[in-house]
């Protein structure tokens, strides 16, 4: 890959170049917990992959704050579906797996700052994308990895990607902000992988039924009632 051009964002976002090998998500939560300006972006883009970080101060409780996972999840997917061939098919597995034409191919991140009077101090919410598979691996070690190089994507770049998430991303934060969830539960509902078949999620095992309205998971365990396991969950640190 030759050398980046100056990385572009929308107004809205600041962008924030993380130092070669460190972890962007790690960064934006230590200047998250620093008082930055929500907005902050992130980044680390190379040959191998895209990594990313959003910083932002939530206004309501950490269930509906947990939406922008959903937002930032929705723009990648979007993204992809811009830039990729059209046969391209994005999905997730619940909370946060992306899966690229059926095989895993990054995730999704989360993390929130303390809550006062139930509102959590801050929240990052943070994508990781595979361009290349790691050429240490031997061959056939990881079956269920990919990449974008793998499917297809060889006109897409880390910098093309994450200009492009980074307008998509906002694009679906502002309809949340008009419309509330509905429209990021419909997008998710039509992408996420295993609904209907059994599942083992955070050391629970069920049948996945779906998401309830702030995209918790519904499991049915056994012949017993219907458990909601909160997509607050997926938080790392000090978690919900």
């Amino acid at each position: 890959m030759g050398a980046m051009t100056a990385v572009t964002f929308p107004p809205l976002l600041s962008g924030v170049q993380a130092p070669r090998g460190a972890d962007p998500f790690a960064k934006a939560v230590s200047m998250a917990a620093m008082g930055c300006d929500a907005g902050t972006l992130v980044w680390e883009a190379g040959d191998a992959g895209l990594r990313a970080a959003l910083v932002f101060a939530p206004e309501v409780s950490l269930a509906k704050s947990m939406a922008m996972v959903f937002a930032v999840g929705s723009g990648l997917a979007d993204a992809l579906g811009a830039l990729g061939p059209p046969e391209l098919a994005v999905q997730y597995r619940w909370p946060g797996e992306l899966r690229v034409n059926g095989a895993r191919c990054g995730r999704l991140r989360a993390d929130a700052g303390p809550p006062s009077d139930g509102v959590p101090a801050w929240l990052v919410v943070g994508v990781e994308i595979a361009f290349a598979l790691d050429g240490a691996a031997p061959p056939g070690a990881r079956p269920d990895a990919t990449a974008l190089l793998e499917e297809g994507c060889g006109e897409i770049t880390p910098q093309g990607l994450l200009e492009s998430w980074a307008r998509h991303a906002l694009v679906w934060i502002n309809r949340w902000e008009e419309e509330g969830m509905r429209p990021l539960h419909r997008d998710w509902t039509g992408r996420l992988t295993g609904v209907g078949g059994p599942v083992v999620a955070f050391g629970r095992e069920g049948v996945f039924m779906g998401m309830d309205e702030d995209g918790g998971m519904l499991l049915r365990r056994g012949e017993g009632a219907v458990e909601t396991i909160p997509l607050a969950v997926m938080l790392e640190g000090r978690g919900p």
